[in-house]
């Protein structure tokens, strides 16, 4: 049976959709204020009318700026107007691309888009709240196996591989493998297909098959992909090249654009997850990278939280020799 696995982290809150025991659909909320979550209702103020894209800019309530996407007919500079977040801040290379909003009924009450937890109860499946002393249900479903996979874009299937590179206009998944033609792309198809849920990528995606002279071959390969990814998304078929291309709704970013934002950050709150866990008394020394190490020191209420969760004192120690994803905790009596 289908279940969701929820942890409320240290910094982030994490969820898990898991079926037989393997980890099918996984989401991150970094810890924040909900006020530019996907579904937030808040007032706006019109900076700059609708350029030749057709969209706009506003600024929010807190002082962020957005896209208004469209537009109203009327609207001038300097109007104030409630909006809605249709699609949140997302990281790129050099930058992050500002929310979009839409333009929403006056009357509408101004509050936060709905939570990580709100949008998995949402779904009518049961959600088991996970807590530190308990057994690791998530480890167990590979948690940290795909996190690795979301951050070096690498995935293995039988006798096969993918490569995925993201770009500003689209997610790309590259297909490799020791199959013949036809059953290295209807299975480099399908594993697209899973990464793609499981990851929550959405926009434009690419994945870059092996070349198909047969179109029952072609199909035979779209086929796969359909079954591996649940609706809606529209997809083209597959040319002659070996190339399909998805677009797929995008309202926040993907979990490799979450971590590869900053990677240090995300391995900092990784680390966190494994104080929390790890077995023994006395206080939790963190060893890691020292730009882990400063971006828990960035957030200076997570020590305190960690030590007030475990009962225990918690000391920071860099070291310089360790990789960034290398953080271990120590504890006095194991």
């Amino acid at each position: 049976m289908a279940e969701w696995l929820y942890e409320a982290g240290i910094g982030e809150a994490r969820a898990a959709l898991v079926e037989h025991g393997e980890i099918v659909e996984l989401l991150i909320e970094l810890e924040g204020d909900g006020a530019l979550r996907a579904g937030a209702v808040l007032d706006a103020r019109l900076t700059r009318k609708a350029d030749a894209t057709g969209r706009g800019l506003v600024v929010l309530t807190g002082g962020e700026e957005a896209t208004l996407d469209p537009v109203p007919p009327g609207l001038t500079e300097g109007a104030t107007i409630r909006v809605e977040v249709v699609r949140e801040a997302l990281p790129e290379r050099g930058r992050t691309k500002p929310p979009r909003v839409r333009a929403a009924p006056a009357d509408r009450p101004v509050g936060p888009g709905p939570s990580l937890h709100d949008r998995i109860a949402a779904s009518g499946l049961r959600v088991v709240r996970l807590l530190p002393h308990e057994p690791d249900r998530l480890e167990e479903a590979g948690w940290s196996e795909r996190l690795e996979e979301a951050m070096t874009g690498d995935f293995a299937f039988p006798w096969g591989a993918l490569r995925m590179d993201i770009t500003p206009a689209m997610t790309l998944f590259d297909v490799d493998g020791a199959l013949g033609r036809a059953e290295l792309a209807r299975a480099g198809a399908e594993a697209a297909g899973q990464a793609i849920r499981r990851l929550d990528i959405g926009g434009s995606i690419g994945i870059d098959l092996p070349t198909l002279s047969s179109k029952a071959d072609r199909q035979a390969a779209a086929a796969a992909l359909d079954d591996a990814l649940p609706p809606p998304f529209e997809r083209t078929a597959v040319n002659g090249f070996g190339f399909l291309q998805i677009v797929r709704r995008r309202t926040r970013p993907s979990i490799p654009e979450l971590l590869m934002a900053d990677s240090a950050a995300a391995a900092a709150r990784a680390l966190l997850r494994r104080a929390e866990r790890a077995k023994g008394v006395g206080s939790r020394t963190l060893i890691a990278n020292p730009q882990v190490i400063h971006a828990i020191e960035r957030e200076p209420q997570w020590p305190p939280t960690l030590a007030g969760r475990i009962g225990a004192p918690v000391i920071l120690r860099p070291d310089p020799a360790l990789a960034i994803s290398a953080g271990h905790v120590e504890t006095d009596h194991p």
